[in-house]
């Protein structure tokens, strides 16, 4: 007796998705930047997490009293991957570094990722004359608006007053619990919002810090440098240890896509500056935990950080700095890291 499952009325085929190939533009470095070079014998753009799942075992289903039938599904298939398949309405929530090519305007490059002229402008500090230069690094937001560092005694309903914004919208964008989830140093997305003219991109002014106040998050060779936001990547081997750069306080944990940053702490020191750790496979520790210098709280993980899948940038962490310069900044690419 033959035995078929129906799923939905559709009929999902591994293959037509293996096949499937996105956002290849060259020119662009993801925050998840492993969406730029899929390797064509495993591409996982949208299958990431099939390196944690093993294969399902097919359950077994009498049928008709007589009959033993295996009923399993073809695919295991999320939301997400319907819609960046099917879906051409999907909203993008990446943040995007994208380098400056030759011949780049500022309205040449807000067409192409169909945001205004002004929301570059406002996420850059660049002015309406600025002239762009081949190489220069712009951070591209995924949506008109402006990009807002959190600082101590911020919430929702001042910033949706500063900026002209929906308090509602910059709630749902930024997927926070309510007006008040805010803490020092979070990067926040504020939607349809406009720069007071008297504005910049907020704190941006760096604390000056002795050279031994932070360690480095991990051992490691430093595969990106500066960029979005005041960030340097190092990679080594899925769960490799990472480190609390300073003592401080755990503020924020977080875990799933996260804008690419994939899952991620944040720890608030006591000089007010904040030091972020994203593409996490796991996590130690909670809000409000204390931590010293040199404590581990998570494990390096690869891509979005959410299966510690190691795609094509391989496993490593997204180390940024709010407050103060990157200590990291001062080494090139390539550099190996050694914690002593």
């Amino acid at each position: 007796m033959a035995c078929a499952v129906l799923f939905f009325g559709i009929y999902l085929s591994c293959d037509s998705f293996a096949s499937f190939n996105a956002l290849s533009d060259s020119r662009v470095v993801f925050f998840n930047s492993f969406f730029n070079s899929l390797d064509a014998k495993n591409n996982d753009l949208f299958f990431s997490q099939q390196d944690a799942l093993a294969l399902e075992t097919p359950d077994l289903k009498i049928m008709q009293d007589n009959t033993l039938c295996p009923i399993s599904t073809p695919c295991v298939v999320s939301a997400r991957t319907l819609g960046d398949v099917f879906g051409s309405t999907a909203i993008r929530k990446d943040i995007i570094d994208y380098v400056v090519q030759s011949g780049d305007t500022l309205q040449s490059v807000a067409d192409f990722y169909k945001i205004s002229v002004n929301t570059i402008i406002w996420a850059n500090n660049l002015t309406t004359s600025s002239k762009l230069k081949a190489g220069d690094t712009l951070t591209i937001l995924p949506t008109d608006g402006v990009l807002h560092v959190a600082k101590s005694g911020d919430n929702v309903s001042a910033m949706a007053t500063k900026y002209k914004a929906s308090a509602e919208e910059i709630i749902a964008f930024n997927s926070l619990t309510d007006s008040n989830d805010i803490y020092i140093g979070d990067i926040l997305i504020i939607p349809g919002g406009k720069m007071p003219v008297s504005s910049s991109l907020a704190n941006n002014n760096q604390t000056p810090l002795a050279d031994n106040f932070f360690i480095y998050p991990t051992n490691g060779k430093i595969t990106q440098g500066l960029h979005y936001y005041n960030a340097i990547d190092v990679a080594n081997k899925c769960g490799t240890p990472i480190y609390a750069t300073a003592s401080g306080t755990i503020q924020r944990v977080k875990y799933g896509y996260n804008f690419g940053g994939g899952n991620h702490i944040t720890i608030l020191h006591s000089n007010g500056t904040v030091t972020y750790y994203g593409h996490l496979m796991t996590i130690f520790v909670k809000p409000g935990d204390k931590v010293n210098m040199g404590d581990r709280v998570a494990l390096m993980g690869g891509g979005t950080g959410t299966a510690g899948d190691g795609l094509s940038t391989g496993c490593h962490v997204h180390f940024q700095v709010v407050g103060a310069k990157n200590p990291l900044s001062k080494f090139s690419i390539g550099t190996t890291l050694k914690l002593k």
